[in-house]
């Protein structure tokens, strides 16, 4: 039965592996410039276009890229040079990703790919299975969807919070956090 593997402490410890590898706080900052460019992001949109992701990526997500003649190396390559330019408009003070007229596609591209369901996160995602039992994985995936939700409802309070100044300080400051995760992502799978 699927309901027999349930480990809370399993469920605890793949839960935050996932939570540090989607890093919502740390997102705050690139999601109000988006919302900024967008208008406003669908919080439902989002974190079920990245839900859907990840399910696909721990059910069938090596087949899926070795069908497409894919490799899990290029794809994350291709995730942190996006992550790399949306550093680099946050640190730089430059609009590279336009604004769609239609809102709904920033929703997927970037929100629900790759900042959220990004190359780590779905390469963590596989890669939870050969160590944690398939129901754990599955709970711990929507105990994140439920933070990544709630999050994305959050930003207008989030926005006042921090105010103007501070918008542009940690946006700045996560830039070049951004900016280091990319490189490290590309490095990590460059000649691999």
């Amino acid at each position: 039965m699927l309901f027999d593997g349930i480990n809370i402490s399993e469920i605890f410890t793949v839960s935050f592996a996932l939570f540090a590898v989607i890093d919502m706080l740390g997102s705050i900052p690139v999601l109000l410039s988006l919302k900024k460019k967008m208008g406003e992001i669908s919080a439902i949109q989002a974190t079920l276009v990245s839900g859907g992701l990840m399910l696909l990526f721990f059910f069938v997500g090596e087949q899926v890229l070795n069908f497409m003649g894919l490799d899990i190396h290029s794809f994350a390559i291709a995730g942190s040079i996006v992550i790399f330019v949306l550093g680099l408009e946050m640190v730089l003070g430059l609009e590279i990703f336009r604004s769609e007229k239609d809102n709904k596609s920033g929703n997927v591209v970037p929100i629900a790919f790759p900042l959220i369901a990004g190359s780590g996160t779905l390469t963590t995602v596989m890669s939870l299975k050969a160590s944690y039992a398939a129901v754990n994985i599955l709970i711990a995936i929507f105990i994140n969807l439920v933070f990544v939700y709630v999050t994305l409802l959050a930003l207008n309070f989030l926005e006042r919070l921090l105010g103007h100044s501070g918008i542009i300080v940690v946006r700045k400051f996560f830039g070049v956090i951004l900016l280091a995760i990319a490189v490290k992502m590309f490095r990590a799978n460059v000649g691999v």
